[in-house]
């Protein structure tokens, strides 16, 4: 049977508002992909969605009604994920939340919700570990700035903690992966996008004394390293090679 390929704008409330369209409409048979994803198909049927705030936020409205603040953060962290087919997931589970007379969202007999739940995970794991291991370096301009590519769009779980553990001072925090960041600028923290080049040396961005901090740095974590009692397969295990290059004790 043929299918419809329905795209949207890539965003949260994108998704929803399609969500919304299938439900309204009675689209049967229906592939949701972001329009990032999407390449034209030589057979079936293709729609794209308009995001519509009102939309968006009855669907939301809605699920939180039958799965409460948990299920849509579950949901929301699934989204984050950006995995290839996790709409059509999200989809099944967000059909299945209405027909039920229950709160579905921890019944893992559905191989749906069950999916979702290990996506969670694997979200928050990086979301926890962007904040622990995040480095930031002052620039010439007195903003503390560092860049990061996490495997999933954490940036959004990310913002409330360093909002309020770095209150006091200016901040980037740059996803070059996705080319948006986080500006906090003393009142608020912002969605931004920067035109620049990250290829320049870091004469050109930082300043001496953030060098010479990293230099400290460097030197003290190899100080306190004691040979003998390296146990590599245990750091690597709690500090993945990964994210190395966010640590400045890991800089050659």
């Amino acid at each position: 049977m043929q299918h419809t390929t329905v795209t949207y704008d890539g965003s949260f409330d994108g998704f929803l508002t399609t969500v919304f369209e299938i439900y309204e409409r009675r689209l049967s048979h229906v592939i949701i992909k972001s329009e990032l994803q999407f390449e034209s198909e030589l057979f079936g049927i293709h729609e794209h969605i308009i995001t519509d705030d009102n939309k968006s936020k009855r669907v939301f409205d809605g699920l939180k009604k039958r799965i409460g603040a948990k299920g849509c953060s579950i949901l929301y962290y699934s989204f984050l994920s950006e995995l290839i087919g996790i709409e059509n997931t999200m989809l099944s589970v967000i059909a299945y939340t209405f027909k039920s007379q229950k709160n579905i969202i921890s019944d893992y007999s559905n191989p749906d919700v069950l999916q979702l739940s290990k996506v969670v995970k694997k979200v928050g794991r990086e979301k926890h570990r962007m904040e622990a291991f995040v480095r930031f370096q002052q620039t010439k301009d007195n903003i503390y700035f560092a860049n990061i590519e996490p495997d999933f769009n954490v940036l959004p779980l990310i913002k409330s903690h360093f909002t309020k553990r770095y209150a006091d001072q200016k901040w980037i925090i740059y996803d070059l992966k996705r080319k948006y960041g986080l500006f906090y600028n003393l009142e608020s923290t912002e969605i931004i996008t920067i035109d620049f080049n990250l290829n320049h040396s870091k004469k050109d961005w930082f300043t001496n004394d953030e060098r010479t901090y990293e230099t400290l740095w460097k030197d003290y974590f190899e100080s306190t390293n004691i040979e003998e009692r390296i146990n590599t397969k245990l750091h690597v295990r709690h500090v993945p090679k990964r994210y190395w290059k966010y640590l400045s004790e890991k800089q050659p």
